[in-house]
C-alpha cells in the first residue's frame, strides 16, 4: 500500500507537462536518456533531473544496455495513481447518488 509520501511523488511528478511526456514516451522503452532529451528545448541535464523524479516516483525504470541507460515506464506505477483516482471518483459518485436521493424525496414529498 503506497503512502501519503509516495502519492504525493507520483503526483507532484505527473503534474509536470515534459514529464508526462517522458512517461508516455518511456512506453516503448525504445529511448535513453540522451534520445529523450533530444525532443525538449532544454539540456540533457534538465531532461535527466526529470527522469530522477520520474524514477523516484516509481513511473519510469533505467535499465543499463551498453552504453544506453534506456527508460521505461513503471505501469505498476501508474496503477497506483490510476487506483487513487478511480477511488475518489467511487466516493463522489457515491455523493451525487444521495444527493439525487435527496432531491428526488423532495420532489416527492408534499410540501
Amino acid at each position: 500500500m503506497p503512502t501519503a509520501l509516495d502519492i504525493d511523488r507520483i503526483f507532484r511528478a505527473l503534474a509536470d507537462g515534459t514529464r508526462r511526456d517522458i512517461v508516455l514516451r518511456a512506453i516503448d522503452a525504445g529511448e535513453g536518456v540522451a534520445e529523450l532529451a533530444d525532443h525538449y528545448p532544454m539540456s540533457f541535464a534538465a531532461t535527466q533531473k526529470h527522469v530522477a523524479v520520474l524514477e523516484r516516483a516509481g513511473l519510469v525504470t533505467k535499465e543499463r544496455i551498453g552504453r544506453r541507460k534506456v527508460v521505461r515506464t513503471n505501469v505498476e506505477g501508474l496503477r497506483v495513481a490510476r487506483r487513487l483516482l478511480d477511488h475518489y471518483e467511487e466516493l463522489w459518485r457515491g455523493r451525487i447518488d444521495r444527493m439525487t436521493e435527496l432531491v428526488t424525496d423532495t420532489k416527492e414529498t408534499p410540501a
